[in-house]
């Protein structure tokens, strides 16, 4: 299957995906990058927000972590399992279904949001703009924001994450947002090891 080309943009899509357990963003390990940007920019616990949290695993690691986490992802059959996982750990999160760009996202604002390949999805300018937009609204003033981001460098692939220009994302990101950090690296230690990416560390800018 051609994971950069076919992924799914509907509800029923993503939700299938799941359980067709056609879902190779979900290492079931922990972010590689995630524990370093919370160190390298002073991240402190607190209201924390997760955009396509899938079965949990960052949103409990954060919840671990003593963030007081809320966990979002447009698929059912994600949240259910992420309920599960979150029972066995013995932590507390609210964990929700539903589309990022058009519906109510309880709790905020938040001190920071997270999302692990979300950004990417969307191919367009204008929706990667509204995506930005839309995190920006639920931030505190001064909030930040880490996003892991499929990256146009490397080697051509048919498969990944999808590959997004630091001119695109600057484009998208600088209106709502000053950017700390946005260094290149890889998409993760396993399955997507060959994969460049950027991390994202963004503060919202202030009214």
């Amino acid at each position: 299957m051609n994971g950069e080309r076919t992924r799914p943009r509907d509800r029923a899509s993503w939700d299938q995906r799941y359980a067709d357990s056609e879902v190779p963003w979900d290492s079931g390990e922990v972010d590689v990058h995630l524990g370093g940007v919370l160190e390298r920019h002073g991240i402190e616990p607190g209201k924390a927000l997760e955009i396509g949290c899938g079965t949990g695993t960052n949103t409990i690691w954060l919840a671990q972590q003593g963030f007081a986490m809320t966990g979002q992802d447009i698929a059912q059959n994600a949240i259910a399992r992420a309920k599960a996982k979150l029972a066995a750990a013995g932590v507390t999160c609210n964990l929700f279904v539903g589309d990022f760009l058009v519906d109510e996202v309880p709790g905020a604002p938040y001190q920071f949001v997270y999302d692990r390949g979300v950004f990417h999805v969307f191919d367009a300018a204008e929706e990667q703009s509204r995506f930005t937009a839309r995190v920006a609204d639920l931030l505190m003033p001064d909030g930040m924001w880490h996003s892991l981001i499929g990256s146009t460098d490397g080697p051509p692939r048919d498969s990944g994450p999808p590959r997004r220009s630091a001119t695109a994302i600057t484009k998208a990101v600088e209106p709502h947002f000053e950017i700390l950090e946005l260094s290149s690296t890889t998409f993760d230690l396993g399955s997507h090891s060959h994969a460049r990416a950027w991390v994202l560390v963004a503060r919202r800018r202030k009214a």
